[in-house]
C-alpha cells in the first residue's frame, strides 16, 4: 500500500461524510504537517464539525524542512504550502489536495496527487465501499463544489450510473 501526505480539506471532507476511516484501509501511513492540524483546531474553536487529529492514531504530524518561497506568493493557504513542501521531500507519498490552484502546482512539481474524490474511487476499485454515489452526492451537501461534468465523470470512471 502506498503512504500519503494530506492536506486540510481531503481530511475535513472524509469526515465529514463519514469516510475518513477509508484512508488507513488504502495507505499505510497518512503524513499531515502542524500547519493542517492548525487550520483544524482554528475551524473547531470557530464551532465548525472538523475531525481532532488526536483521535486518529494513524495520522502522524510531520513538518517540512524547508519551505518553497515562491510558494507563499500564491494563493495558498499555510496548510496547502506545508504539505506540498513535505511531498517535495518524500515523493514516494501521494499527497492529498483538493484546490485546483494547488493540485496543479503538485502536478508540475511531478508530485503524485490524489483528491478526495480519487480517495473514494480508489475505495470502491479495492472493495472498501459498494457504491461512491451517495459519498459523491454527500460531498456536495458538505460544500464541495463539484460540476454536473465532473460528476458524471467521477461516477463512469466508478462505473456508476447517473441516479
Amino acid at each position: 500500500m502506498p503512504e500519503a501526505i494530506s492536506n486540510t480539506s481531503p481530511l475535513l471532507y472524509l469526515y465529514r461524510i463519514g469516510a475518513i476511516e477509508l484512508l488507513p484501509a488504502l495507505f499505510n501511513e497518512v503524513w499531515s504537517p502542524e500547519a493542517v492540524r492548525d487550520e483544524l483546531n482554528v475551524g473547531f474553536s470557530r464551532g465548525y464539525d472538523v475531525p481532532d487529529l488526536h483521535v486518529y492514531p494513524w495520522i502522524t504530524i510531520v513538518n517540512p524542512s524547508a519551505m518553497p518561497s515562491e510558494w507563499l506568493a500564491l494563493d495558498l493557504g499555510p496548510g496547502e504550502i506545508a504539505a506540498m513542501a513535505l511531498a517535495l521531500e518524500y515523493r514516494e507519498r501521494v499527497i492529498l489536495l483538493d484546490d485546483r490552484l494547488a493540485r496543479c502546482i503538485a502536478q508540475a512539481a511531478g508530485l503524485q496527487v490524489w483528491g478526495t474524490l480519487k480517495v473514494l474511487i480508489e475505495a470502491k476499485r479495492i472493495g472498501l465501499i459498494d457504491r461512491i454515489a451517495p459519498f459523491v452526492n454527500r460531498l456536495s451537501d458538505q460544500g464541495m463544489w463539484i460540476s454536473v461534468t465532473m460528476r458524471r465523470r467521477i461516477l463512469s470512471l466508478a462505473r456508476e450510473d447517473e441516479p
